[in-house]
């Protein structure tokens, strides 16, 4: 989890993620303009009560696949935008 705070370790359950997982981006909402979620390989929506907890926080998200999302921040951040992510690992394909 890449936050304004820092950088923090993010051991979840890609198949099961609740809002409580992103308690730590609840708490800085202000401090974020755009927040990024690495999903893993492939893009995939948050469970429908993750988009409801981040929608009702009035945060903006993305979901994307976990490198784009990497690319994606970096690009952002060289912009000085104000951007978060939570990104889940992704296992190197050859």
């Amino acid at each position: 989890m890449v936050l304004p705070s820092g950088v923090y370790a993010w051991s979840v359950n890609p198949a099961a993620l609740t809002a409580a997982d992103f308690a730590m981006v609840l708490a800085e909402k202000a401090e974020i303009d755009l927040f990024l979620i690495g999903m893993g390989h492939e893009m995939v929506r948050p469970p429908k009560p993750v988009r409801a907890a981040l929608e009702a926080a009035g945060i903006m998200y993305d979901t994307m696949a976990t490198g784009h999302a990497v690319s994606t921040y970096n690009l952002l951040l060289e912009e000085k935008r104000r951007v978060a992510a939570a990104l889940i690992p992704v296992e190197f394909r050859a």
